[in-house]
């Protein structure tokens, strides 16, 4: 995320905190897909990612009246509620992922061929299962990393952890994810 995207978000925040209720659904059209397609691989099943984006924004309009920048960007601060609110959602749960991100399957585009569909559904799988080898930390790290997109920096902010951390659970995760590629390959 470039500084004009952060200062932009600081600008539309401010708005929403003076009342401003377009300046709320800009927020939310902003950070909508993301943060679904975070919900999304967590959970796994699209009703329940909707249910939770749909929770996240009424949690970000509750808590926008208290929120000051501190240098973390916008982002990051619903990340991080998004974070909670995934941990929240498990702990219901009796304490067990009902869908963790294992089972998450992408959902095929209707113009898609079908072959692209089924090559699709087998990167899916592969990467799932793959992802199943991390531990949680390091798994945090891949989803934001590389299926949210945020950057390292971001990524930090999320999880509370330093910049060094996260590098390094991301280049573990990857060297894990790489040797159970390899293995599969054979």
């Amino acid at each position: 995320m470039d500084k004009h995207e952060v200062e932009n978000d600081l600008r539309l925040v401010e708005q929403a905190q003076s009342g401003d209720v377009e300046a709320v659904g800009s927020l939310f059209d902003k950070h909508y897909r993301s943060m679904f397609r975070y919900f999304y691989a967590r959970v796994g099943q699209r009703q329940q990612a909707e249910d939770l984006a749909g929770e996240l924004f009424t949690r970000m309009v509750h808590h926008l009246p208290s929120f000051q920048p501190t240098g973390v960007p916008f982002r990051a601060w619903l990340f991080r509620i998004a974070y909670n609110l995934t941990m929240d959602h498990f702990r219901v749960a009796n304490g067990k992922e009902l869908a963790p991100l294992e089972q998450a399957r992408t959902v095929a585009q209707p113009e898609q061929s079908p072959v692209r569909q089924v090559e699709q559904q087998m990167t899916s799988e592969t990467l799932l299962e793959t992802l199943e080898t991390l531990v949680p930390d390091q798994r945090q790290v891949i989803i934001l990393r590389f299926l949210v997109g945020l950057s390292l920096q971001e990524t930090a902010d999320v999880m509370e952890r330093t910049l060094s951390a996260v590098k390094a659970m991301q280049h573990r995760g990857l060297k894990t994810m790489r040797a159970t590629l390899a293995q599969v390959e054979l």
